[in-house]
């Protein structure tokens, strides 16, 4: 698992970003690396992301359907998120993205 973060306010509401990939069975082990790379790219390069962790599954319960990676984005507010999908880096992480993508899994929610 990697954590990368910026000096945030703990006492601030944060909006996490979790997105959970199932890849496709035809996508070669250095494809899904490219792929997990160009995502955690993402991260200084769109400055609303304000903290970024991933990982690989290694849960024993075997409920995952196949998902096996975990990426956990932080946004200050609903409006960076939104501004960070329309971002072109991250536009452009999509083309990378879309031919190994099977399924997506995608859950949003504020912690403080």
């Amino acid at each position: 698992m990697s954590v990368v973060s910026k000096n945030i306010d703990h006492t601030t509401p944060q909006l996490r970003h979790v997105v959970i990939f199932k890849f496709k069975g035809s996508s070669k082990p250095k494809d899904v690396q490219k792929v997990s790379k160009a995502f955690a790219a993402l991260y200084g390069k769109v400055s609303q992301i304000k903290k970024f962790e991933w990982g690989i599954n290694s849960s024993r319960e075997k409920f995952n359907e196949d998902f096996t990676h975990c990426f956990i984005l932080t946004f200050s507010s609903e409006k960076d998120l939104a501004d960070y999908q329309i971002n072109p880096a991250h536009i452009k992480f999509q083309t990378v993205l879309k031919p190994h993508m099977e399924k997506v899994f995608v859950v949003d929610y504020w912690v403080k």
